[in-house]
């Protein structure tokens, strides 16, 4: 793993389809960087209403469920806020209204890191894991978002309207599964990854078992820097 400066954002925006989404992927360094002073955002695209094998529960039930989930992992990491939108569960697509709608809270909040999925993973035949389509979705739409909708100030005149200025992202990680190129140390909140991913009860039917994983991914990702545990990303920064 290439070797690169270690980030020190005083903004971060994660953004991914559904809640949970983040909290698998960068919580931890949501929580380190929460603790350093940094303010740290989500936003999340969909509304959650599908992602359940319970076939007792509807999908207005499901959305306050997973909502109030997340505000709950949000607290435990030290989030400034979640920005929820209501784009439906499994239709999500890569078009100008959601480009916007992230472009929006991107000239909102102005961060320096934007994180979010790989959208080139379509599965990983290893595992027998075919990506879910809200992901790649939504981080194509956030990629696009970061270059160049949010930067120009001739693109979506509607949002300098609003009062929003064009703002320029200078550094993007990648949620991807394997090839990572910059690791952030987690080891001072592990246990707060830990403790958000519980939060998610709709999502996570053994909790024991998950943090099992999770903590095997986070050592792994760490061994290459010498971090007890870390989150590994793909990095772009993005010159001027």
């Amino acid at each position: 793993m290439a070797a690169q400066s270690k980030l020190n954002p005083k903004v971060v925006l994660g953004v991914a389809a559904h809640p949970d989404d983040l909290d698998f992927g960068m919580s931890g360094a949501a929580a380190t960087w929460a603790a350093e002073g940094a303010a740290v955002y989500y936003l999340l695209l969909t509304d959650g209403s599908k992602g359940s094998a319970d076939p007792h529960i509807s999908s207005s039930d499901l959305i306050k469920i997973r909502r109030r989930e997340q505000q709950t992992a949000a607290k435990i990491l030290g989030l400034k806020q979640v920005f929820f939108l209501d784009y439906e569960d499994g239709l999500l697509e890569n078009n100008v209204a959601v480009k916007r709608d992230i472009a929006r809270v991107i000239r909102q909040v102005k961060p320096e890191v934007v994180v979010t999925m790989d959208p080139t993973i379509a599965y990983w035949v290893e595992i027998g894991y075919i990506n879910h389509p809200d992901h790649r979705a939504a981080g194509q739409a956030t990629l696009d978002a970061v270059f160049p909708l949010a930067r120009d100030h001739l693109s979506f005149p509607e949002l300098l309207a609003e009062g929003l200025q064009p703002h320029k992202v200078t550094t993007v990680l990648l949620m991807r599964f394997g090839n990572e190129s910059f690791v952030v140390d987690i080891s001072l909140h592990i246990d707060k990854k830990l403790k958000a991913l519980a939060a998610h009860a709709s999502q996570v039917a053994n909790v024991e078992e998950t943090h099992q994983i999770v903590k095997d991914w986070a050592k792994r990702a760490g061994e290459s820097a010498g971090y007890d545990y870390a989150e590994s990303f793909l990095r772009i920064d993005i010159p001027d």
